[in-house]
């Protein structure tokens, strides 16, 4: 698409919303969309209005609302959450008219990764935000799906769930996956039986929040929520409590609690989850095969980033620390 479509585009899309916003704000100057650096899922703008900013995100010009360019069905989850003690942000206005948007309110706080960002966040805060993020997914998983009226969705399992990144681990050169046939082998002889379905985000970790001191005001980037299996979606968060998983590109973050620590508030006095060694070493698996994906294509030239070569010794850390997981629980079974 030629720059100048793009240029219109742009322009239509910030009539629509502007004339959108004006109807909440009868007689206010709206601001016009600005390019909020960030995002990863179709294209994010911030806009003002009474002093009031809100985010909006919109499908790319030309591109279909498939995967993460799907915005609207970010807003359908969020719409969904808005009466739960999820934090999310509100959801102003929508539109399915392509290209399809939708506008939310832009909450106070900031989003950083301890184990990844440079920041200098001190350690206390830094633990007191993982601890605030374990239990913020507890009431997420505990959210009845049946009363929330998501549109149908497919249930995802622990073997759908290892189906799909094995085939992504296989689809790159051995020598980019040390370890990986004996991971693959540990994980498809012990899959776990599932449990009840619960709405999971996908990738709920803190650079996935906004934060104001110690508080969580919104989970944010939707992108990949479902329905299916809770605790893969607590593995996930896991591995970011843990500087040793990212040699190369991780920081030392002080502050970091402990699996076992998050694990202990996740479950908030119950039963606590079982098989978490198989879900944390699915985790694991899933980000080495994330991460040798992304250094294939940038190899290969799909991609050129010179930062994906900082990742083989995560990618071998991962699988090393997967295979150790699974090689404990197979003691524990003994």
């Amino acid at each position: 698409m030629l720059s100048s479509d793009l240029d219109h585009e742009t322009t239509a899309l910030d009539a629509r919303v502007r004339t959108a916003l004006a109807g909440l704000h009868p007689g206010i100057v709206i601001g016009e969309l600005a390019t909020l650096p960030g995002g990863h899922s179709g294209l994010t703008y911030r806009i003002t209005a009474a002093g009031q900013g809100y985010v909006v995100k919109a499908v790319p010009p030309g591109s279909r609302p498939l995967g993460r360019n799907d915005v609207l069905r970010q807003a359908e989850v969020l719409r969904a959450l808005a009466p739960t003690d999820v934090p999310v942000p509100r959801v102003v206005a929508a539109s399915d008219t392509h290209p399809g948007w939708f506008a939310m309110t832009m909450a106070a706080g900031d989003s950083t990764e301890p184990v990844l960002d440079e920041h200098t966040l001190a350690p206390e805060l830094v633990r007191a935000r993982m601890l605030a993020l374990a239990e913020v997914q507890r009431t997420l998983h505990a959210v009845d799906v049946a009363a929330l009226g998501l549109s149908p969705q497919p249930v995802l399992g622990a073997a759908g769930e290892l189906e799909r990144w094995t085939r992504t681990l296989l689809a790159v050169p051995d020598e980019l996956v040390p370890g990986r046939t004996e991971v693959l082998h540990e994980l498809a002889t012990r899959v776990p039986t599932d449990v009840p379905g619960a709405l999971v985000h996908g990738d709920l970790r803190l650079g996935n929040v906004l934060c104001e001191g110690v508080a969580i005001t919104a989970v944010i980037d939707w992108e990949i929520w479902g329905i299916g299996d809770p605790r893969i979606d607590l593995a996930w968060f896991l591995l970011f409590a843990d500087p040793a998983n990212f040699p190369g590109v991780g920081s030392t973050a002080a502050g970091l609690p402990s699996e076992d620590e998050l694990l202990e508030v996740y479950r908030g006095g119950g039963e606590p989850p079982r098989d978490m060694r198989w879900f944390r070493a699915l985790g694991r698996m899933k980000m080495a095969a994330i991460m040798a994906h992304n250094l294939k294509r940038h190899r290969e030239g799909k991609h050129h980033d010179p930062e994906q070569e900082r990742l083989p010794p995560t990618i071998a850390a991962m699988l090393r620390s997967a295979l150790a997981l699974l090689c404990s629980a197979l003691a524990l079974l003994c």
